[in-house]
């Protein structure tokens, strides 16, 4: 038999030992690939305030997101610009520039990021000044070996890095919620720790029945999740916490595992709602971890709520029937491009696809609550 090959013969030999070179893990070769891409649907996943505010513009921070991610944008910096659109718009009091300040008067912010693809997360806590606290997040992320950076710390890092610091974030509408919420709580004088923490609550959720702030304002919050065409997830979360918390409170929405959890192999998971109820699980890692095992994002949502709801046992967070009293929401998507919005009470929440931005109502758990 001759061993001289004709022209095709050699290029399909060729082919095949090229298929056969890819098919061998870098590894073999002495370097592993930095990312493992993967074909996905592109997706933002968002808490429902996501496509309501545009601060004078055209678009909601879902749409921005989206379109970013759809132009080639990496994921993390399209997510940002998004939830800047909430952060900088005066109308929304529970995040950035005029968010509902703390018991002094004082706006205080809240933000993490996580880099699905790099491995990488950032976040700063009771952060003064800067109306974009997931732009410092992000510095952290970018810029040091740190993930949190909170109060004095974090304003003097994002002075450093060029922020803009400003003396006050209240607007008219922040400020003249507060003054309303001190003179319901101040003129008694309560002696009781217990008693005037008890009035400070009683008398916000009163100033929310009458419509003098928004009731998702008192512990609200944006959570926006990204996956790309090539499979890269991202997330960040940012808010001003608590209406007229305790100066100094962190809630969950810069904690890792808490507030937000990314990994890029499975998913991401973010919340909204009660952060105490949230911190003491570390829910959205166990959203995620749910994930890792096989479950849907509904399923794996759902899942971790019914552990808070166990794990609530004291009365003052209890309602008649027994259930919690407060509300929490998880924004959950996994590396398919599967998605869903759950929460104790019926809620809604925001997605944008290619079909467009669609605020959507939530898988809930229990049924609507009367505020009354």
């Amino acid at each position: 038999m001759s061993s001289r090959i004709n022209r095709r013969e050699f290029v399909k030999t060729g082919a095949a030992a090229a298929a056969a070179i890819a098919a061998v893990p870098a590894t073999v070769f002495g370097q592993a690939p930095a990312v493992v891409t993967r074909a996905a649907r592109p997706l933002v996943v968002s808490a429902a305030n996501g496509n309501h505010y545009k601060n004078g513009g055209p678009v909601t921070g879902v749409e921005k997101a989206f379109q970013m991610i759809s132009q080639g944008s990496d994921v993390l910096d399209a997510l940002v610009a998004g939830v800047n659109i909430v952060e900088l718009d005066p109308d929304e009091s529970s995040v950035g520039y005029g968010g509902l300040p703390n018991a002094d008067g004082v706006v205080q912010l809240d933000s993490c990021c996580m880099h699905g693809p790099k491995k990488r997360a950032g976040g700063v806590g009771a952060l003064e000044g800067v109306r974009t606290p997931s732009l410092v997040a992000k510095a952290v992320a970018d810029l040091t070996d740190h993930h949190l950076i909170v109060g004095k710390g974090a304003q003097e890092f994002a002075r450093g890095v060029g922020f803009k610091i400003e003396d006050d974030l209240n607007t008219e509408k922040s400020r003249k919620a507060w003054l309303e919420w001190k003179r319901r709580t101040d003129p008694d004088h309560y002696l009781d720790p217990a008693k005037r923490q008890q009035a400070g609550l009683l008398a916000t959720l009163q100033m929310a029945r009458e419509g003098l702030i928004e009731y998702e304002h008192v512990f609200g919050t944006i959570n926006c999740d990204g996956l790309n065409a090539r499979g890269e997830i991202c997330g960040v979360t940012t808010t001003s916490g608590l209406a007229f918390k305790i100066p100094g409170r962190l809630g969950d929405s810069p904690i890792l595992g808490a507030g937000l959890y990314v990994d890029n192999e499975v998913g991401a998971a973010g919340s909204t709602g009660r952060g105490e109820a949230n911190l003491y699980g570390l829910c959205s890692f166990m959203i995620v971890e749910n994930m890792r095992r096989g479950m849907h994002p509904k399923d794996a949502g759902m899942d971790i709520l019914q552990r808070i709801r166990k794990n609530t046992i004291e009365k003052r967070l209890l309602d008649e029937a027994g259930n919690p009293n407060f509300d929490i929401n998880f924004y959950v998507l996994n590396a398919k491009g599967e998605y869903a919005g759950v929460s104790f009470r019926p809620s809604t929440y925001a997605i944008c696809t290619e079909n467009g931005p669609q605020t959507l109502p939530t898988e809930a758990m229990l049924p609507l609550r009367p505020r009354t």
